[in-house]
């Protein structure tokens, strides 16, 4: 085995998240995720240059999942490199790299339907304008399955699906490091509450990091939280990982379960800012403001939803 490959952190603030990329120190050097518009001049130039590297290096720009606060940043980023380095996305998530309109619509038909909020679509359209540095085709789409060679460190992309369709973890293969964007969520970020937009395939993806992928280090996407509301560390241990994927699973199976009995006692229209679904929010003891962006309580309860639609 050879000697492992130097991994940095590179957290830049956006509101109440810390937005997580990460420098994978290769021959052919690689940044996992991207932050916002502001990130890679504000957040990655500067921490490149205090360990002694330069944006220009970067070759590879690694995207784990197609939400804006980890794509936003590409088009920028891409752009300092001297458009030298090359965009990798799932294919399912895609679109939202090629159209800023593309998170609008998802926006629209996902939890809009639950916030019927009437200025939705003008915030969105500010958001993504805002956040988004610019629209572009990816340079690498992948599947799954494929290892990209950064010049001679392999990365394997495996799909974990669930947070969204196409999202992926890169997997750094002679140490095992995993960066997994934000399909591991524990208990929440800042909203204290999981999202995830496909619960079963969300839970499937969990126990494939757990039980097959078996990260020797794992790297989140955001501070996700315990339970107990502490915030895992950038860059957890074995143990770690396996712990935080073992409650992931249970908090999964705990909201799954509360969902299941409000669905089938049939959603109820209310003035909570909970409905139809505050019968959950009672049952979880989730008291956190469902209104906040990116809105996780009713991206996961329409996730089980829909589920719960198709499957009968």
């Amino acid at each position: 085995m050879s000697a492992p490959v130097a991994i940095h952190p590179l957290v830049s603030p956006w509101g109440r998240f810390g937005l997580y990329s990460f420098f994978i120190d290769a021959p052919e050097p690689a940044i996992v995720d991207t932050g916002i518009t502001t990130s890679p001049a504000e957040g990655m130039v500067p921490e490149l240059e205090r360990l002694g590297r330069s944006i220009e290096e970067v070759r590879w720009i690694l995207l784990t999942h197609g939400h804006i606060d980890h794509l936003g940043g590409a088009h920028a980023l891409w752009e300092l490199t001297g458009r030298k380095a090359k965009v990798v996305i799932h294919e399912a998530d895609a679109p939202l790299l090629r159209s800023r309109r593309a998170h609008v619509d998802q926006y629209l038909a996902g939890r809009n339907r639950y916030l019927k909020n009437p200025e939705g679509e003008q915030q969105q359209l500010a958001a993504t304008a805002h956040a988004i540095s610019g629209e572009m085709e990816p340079h690498v789409l992948v599947q799954g399955g494929e290892t990209l060679d950064l010049g001679g460190v392999a990365v394997s992309v495996r799909h974990i699906p669930g947070h969204t369709p196409g999202s992926v973890a890169y997997v750094v293969e002679d140490q095992d490091a995993v960066f997994v964007g934000d399909a591991v969520q524990v208990h929440g970020a800042a909203n204290h509450f999981p999202g995830y937009e496909d619960p079963a395939a969300y839970r499937s993806s969990l126990e494939y990091l757990k039980d097959e992928v078996r990260p020797q280090r794992l790297y989140l996407g955001h501070p996700y939280r315990s339970t107990a509301g502490v915030p895992f560390e950038i860059g957890m241990d074995a143990d770690t990982a396996r712990a935080a994927l073992q409650e992931s699973l249970e908090i999964e199976a705990r909201v799954r379960e509360a969902a299941v009995r409000a669905l089938d006692a049939g959603p109820v229209e209310s003035d909570s800012p909970y409905s139809p679904f505050a019968s959950v929010a009672e049952d979880l003891g989730y008291s956190g403001d469902p209104t906040l962006e990116p809105s996780p309580f009713f991206t996961t309860l329409g996730g089980y939803q829909r589920e719960r639609g198709a499957g009968r």
